[in-house]
């Protein structure tokens, strides 16, 4: 029972950590091209994560799990990031944060396709509630939201759903922070010929926030949120945990109003709130 409530316990901060990461994309964007700022985070991240596994002495993982740590990768690390830094050039972070609550239907669904499981009716029926409910909230609103945005952040929700299912499964093998910090590593010569690459022609433009929120994304976001997700998912268990991702939402609703000053209009709300009882419904007969 101790181990099962760190695990909540340390999964609650991860979901926390995680919040913070749309609204601060939004401010990273005004200052840096999507591509630099998935590549730059990624590297930040990967570094620091190099160091702690050779400071701590980790063993290397497998050659089977390369394979897994792969899809960890691409969808935790370049996917989400990349989608998310695009969609928020053309929807607010208030908009997308209804859709992250989505996220933890797509762990679901992606976790029943790797692990063969079979769920009821009742499940499906939740599963169509929610995709209607994000399909009317889509189809409603003008105001801070676009079709292309849309479909963005639905991309990146599959592309993340699939990694955190992924890493779940592996973390069970390699430990959980271990997990995030070789994906990182596997991920880094990529990512840094993408930033240098994509670089900014000028430095002396980018603002502190952007600055500030570029490393927001770097180390917590990437790595610390990760440390502790993956911790809470290995300690309290896969299906319990994941559920404190209907908080997200929520918590990104109140910074995205709090820091960035956007409106968050009661549809908004209502949708997010509906899209929470429809995947906890999910969840509760998978």
């Amino acid at each position: 029972m101790e181990q099962r409530m760190a695990g909540w316990g340390s999964g609650l901060l991860g979901v926390m950590i995680f919040s913070g990461s749309l609204p601060a994309t939004r401010v990273a964007v005004a200052d840096f091209s999507p591509t630099f700022l998935t590549s730059a985070r990624a590297v930040i991240a990967a570094l620091l994560g190099a160091l702690l596994l050779a400071a701590l002495r980790q063993p290397r993982p497998d050659r089977r799990d390369l394979g897994p740590l792969m899809i960890v990768s691409l969808g935790v690390i370049v996917g989400f990031p990349l989608l998310t830094a695009l969609a928020l050039q053309h929807v607010t972070a208030g908009h997308s944060m209804v859709f992250i609550g989505l996220l933890p239907l797509a762990t679901a669904l992606f976790g029943v396709i790797r692990g063969g499981e079979r769920p009821n009716r009742v499940f499906w029926l939740f599963s169509t509630l929610g995709a209607a409910t994000i399909a009317g909230f889509a189809l409603s609103q003008s105001d801070g939201g676009s079709l292309s945005g849309d479909l963005l952040i639905v991309a990146a929700v599959l592309a993340c759903g699939l990694g955190y299912a992924e890493g779940a499964v592996l973390s069970r093998r390699l430990g959980g922070w271990q997990v995030i910090c070789w994906a990182l590593v596997l991920s880094l010569p990529a990512m840094a010929a993408l930033a240098l690459v994509t670089r900014p022609e000028s430095w002396g433009g980018i603002s502190a926030p952007g600055w500030i929120s570029l490393g927001y994304v770097a180390v917590f976001s990437m790595l610390l949120g990760c440390f502790f997700w993956y911790r809470g998912l290995a300690r309290g268990g896969i299906a319990g945990v994941s559920q404190l991702q209907f908080l997200q939402p929520f918590f990104g609703l109140g910074l995205a109003a709090l820091v960035l000053g956007e409106s968050i209009a009661w549809p908004m709300i209502a949708c997010a709130l509906a899209v929470v009882l429809c995947v906890a419904g999910a969840k509760r007969f998978t």
